[in-house]
């Protein structure tokens, strides 16, 4: 039998076969929860799930994001189109 060796993000017990995905899924997760905190922190009312679930969505986007940030708003067409 052969051995795998296994890492498991602790935010969400995500498995990966090496350690360079669960270090990126890892700063990934925390990137999206930073960007709820403050979503929750302008919003006070905004529901839970709804904040987190942006958060990972900004966070997974985050290079058209920042394209954007940079004067490229068509960047953000994409994402658009992909939502609906």
């Amino acid at each position: 039998m052969a051995v795998i060796p296994m890492w498991k993000c602790d935010r969400d017990n995500s498995m990966f076969e090496n350690k360079k995905d669960a270090d990126a899924h890892d700063k990934e997760l925390e990137l999206g929860s930073a960007f709820s905190q403050l979503l929750e922190q302008i919003i006070p009312d905004v529901d839970e799930k709804k904040s987190e679930e942006f958060g990972l969505f900004l966070a997974r986007h985050k290079n058209q994001i920042v394209q954007a940030c940079k004067g490229k708003p068509d960047a953000l067409e994409a994402l658009l189109t992909e939502q609906h």
